[in-house]
């Protein structure tokens, strides 16, 4: 093949013909070709002309040559003019610029349509994207730390518009996580996207929690100091200050309690007890509530770090002022119990022994062992006016395995599966500023042009992108599989790290972003040649789920999952093991229905089942390019927000409230 001149080299074309321009108005075809050294550095500009000739005429000749076609081709178009008028008015455009005639050239190869154009590509998008700066596994600063690529086009507003509910609750969430603030895993997302849902639907909404040593307090809008007052714990009142500021619309107050509760660099981990913290923190909470006489309608706690609001609430702030608020405990993963030593509940105030019973908060596991321990977790689920989980199929596998199933199914008249939503303004590929350049699920364009950035940002070979000469299924192509997730025996360890090796078998591309805090199990993937960041990165996060072509989710137990919502919403299509929500939001393409297929799915846990999903999902990608991209803007205009997610919640708050 000739080699690639950069546009500052490109001298002039060969071959114009106007007489292709018939008269009902067909496009015009223009075939160009190219001269210039073969010796020279590469150009950014190669992937456009990746397909010119090279032809020995000299430049003098090949631009006086041009001139005059140039000429006749407007004579012929002024003649036309009442046949082909969008022709006319796209090419003349560029022409009455005056234009020189490397200029010109580029101006008639971008915009002058093409004789049948493939389908799958559009006239003008290479002219279309940005100026991008490309980065280089060598840069000082690494790409995803460049700060926000692009202006926001939309901020964290509305996320749909829908109609106000009747009846308007006051609402406050008890969390210990919510992002941006603070996140760890799904929690932080779920709390602050359903707020946000419930705001656009009319209610009042507040969330509280710790105000954590790392969270960066002057970067939150309005952020200002609030109340004082004091909580109990171990025999004394602890001052506690809290701060208001606002996040995504809602409003947040961070209880910092003046002890050493919450300190260290990180949300979990620090030098503090975590339980004797969280016990506290739900006591502020709702001392919070007395003190300010602010009474909601629903106290909505998260988790086990909350399961002690129920029972604070029931066995003592209601028989204070706090008469009118009711409990809903959400359960997020069911692998954390809360467990807890009775002289541990004593310090918020609540009798332990009081709770040491099968029907109130022992840990059933430990009856007749010495000493018995207490969970947190049961005895929200027990004192809670309702129970949600995350999905409708974790509240089937919750009530048929695990030792809480036999009180989940005790108080199953109160237990409800509402599937979590994903935050589609936070998570909006047309907009998200954390990308080079903006796509949609009618133009892929700019995600071609993100899988790039990231190939070349961290090393990879990167795909060719589409020129006027060859379409997206002639180009060069790696398919890049992309994991996002916590290193932890839950999100299957062993199936992730057989995937890195067998991508790598099948000439794919693999990047693993995620963290652990256990040594070993980083050791375990750190020397391993697929590119992987052992890191906590909203940033590279986003510019992942805008790459990848696949998102592997081999979970061993999914209460509800988000990455491959995320990943869908950004054009990723799932590969995820059949369990909890992964189950209920993706649906296998050769197993499901046509208007439900989405993905590819395997329900064993070894290797041999995950392959077959891989394999499927890699050759459905290199073989049926068409199938592919049409599969690309399915999953893209699926609606996984909150709205639906939003409406059950509070199906749920009117059905417990006073």
């Amino acid at each position: 093949m000739a080699s690639v001149l950069p546009l500052g080299q490109i001298l002039c074309g060969r071959e114009i013909s106007a007489g292709n321009i018939g008269a009902r108005g067909l496009p015009l075809r223009v075939r160009v070709s190219f001269i210039g050294s073969s010796r020279r550095k590469s150009s950014k500009y190669d992937h456009y002309f990746a397909s010119s000739n090279v032809d020995l005429e000299s430049a003098e000749e090949k631009i006086q040559r041009l001139t005059a076609t140039v000429e006749r081709l407007k004579a012929r178009i002024a003649e036309l003019e009442g046949l082909v008028p969008s022709t006319r008015s796209r090419v003349e455009e560029s022409m009455e610029q005056q234009p020189t005639p490397k200029q010109l050239l580029k101006s008639i190869t971008m915009n002058v349509p093409v004789l049948k154009p493939e389908p799958s590509q559009k006239l003008g998008e290479i002219d279309r994207l940005p100026s991008i700066v490309w980065p280089s596994p060598s840069d000082e600063i690494p790409f995803w730390k460049r700060g926000r690529l692009r202006h926001e086009v939309a901020g964290l507003g509305s996320t749909k518009d829908v109609e106000n509910d009747r009846n308007p609750l006051y609402i406050i969430h008890v969390t210990a996580e919510m992002v941006p603030l603070a996140k760890v895993g799904g929690l932080g997302d779920v709390v602050t996207g359903l707020s946000r849902a419930c705001i656009d639907r009319g209610h009042k909404v507040e969330i509280m929690i710790p105000f954590y040593e790392c969270i960066p307090g002057e970067q939150i809008k309005g952020f200002s100091p609030g109340e004082s007052y004091s909580s109990y714990h171990k025999g004394n009142w602890i001052s506690v200050q809290v701060y208001r500021g606002k996040i995504a619309g809602a409003s947040v107050l961070l209880v910092q309690p003046k002890n050493q509760f919450f300190k260290g660099s990180s949300i979990y981990g620090g030098s503090y007890d975590e339980l004797e913290a969280y016990l506290f923190f739900s006591r502020a909470c709702l001392e919070w509530m007395q003190v300010t006489n602010n009474h909601p309608d629903i106290i909505h706690a998260h988790e086990w770090h909350t399961g002690a609001v129920s029972m604070l609430y029931w066995d003592m702030y209601h028989h204070l002022s706090l008469k009118k608020p009711r409990l809903v405990l959400t359960i997020h993963n069911m692998e954390h119990y809360g467990e807890c030593r009775m002289e541990q509940l004593n310090m918020c105030g609540l009798e332990g022994s009081t709770y040491r019973t099968s029907d109130k908060a022992v840990d059933d596991r430990t009856i007749g062992h010495n000493p018995e321990r207490l969970s947190l977790l049961k005895g929200g689920i027990v004192y809670s006016n309702a129970v949600t989980t995350v999905s409708p199929s974790y509240v089937n596998e919750t009530l048929c395995s695990g030792w809480l199933s036999s009180t989940l199914m005790k108080h199953r008249s109160k237990y409800f599966g509402i599937l979590n939503g994903i935050d589609t303004e936070l998570w909006n590929p047309e907009t998200d500023p954390y990308l080079p350049v903006g796509f949609s699920a009618t133009d892929l364009m700019g995600k071609q042009a993100c899988k790039q950035y990231l190939q070349r940002g961290l090393g990879l070979e990167p795909d060719e992108l589409p020129t006027q000469r060859k379409t997206y299924q002639e180009c060069k192509r790696s398919p890049l599989i992309v994991c996002i997730t916590r290193l932890v025996a839950q999100k299957g360890i062993h199936l992730i790290r057989h995937a890195m090796y067998h991508v790598d078998q099948m000439d794919g591309q693999f990047v693993l972003l995620g963290t652990s805090r256990d040594p070993r199990v980083k050791g375990e993937f750190e020397h391993h040649a697929t590119k992987v960041c052992l890191l906590c990165s909203e940033e590279l996060a986003h510019l992942l789920y805008a790459a990848a072509d696949i998102v592997l989710v081999p979970s061993m137990f999914e209460p509800c999952g988000l990455t491959q919502m995320i990943g869908m919403r950004y054009g990723a299509i799932p590969v995820v093991r059949k369990t909890g929500g992964l189950a209920d939001t993706v649906f296998d393409v050769e197993h499901s229905k046509a208007i439900d297929a989405n993905g590819f799915v395997f329900e064993g846990i070894d290797e041999r089942s995950l392959n077959s999903a891989l394999d499927r999902a890699l050759q459905q990608f290199r073989e049926k390019p068409h199938h592919w991209q049409a599969l690309v803007s399915k999953v893209m205009l699926l609606d996984n927000s909150w709205n639906k997610s939003a409406r059950e919640y509070v199906g749920v708050y009117n059905s417990v409230r006073v």
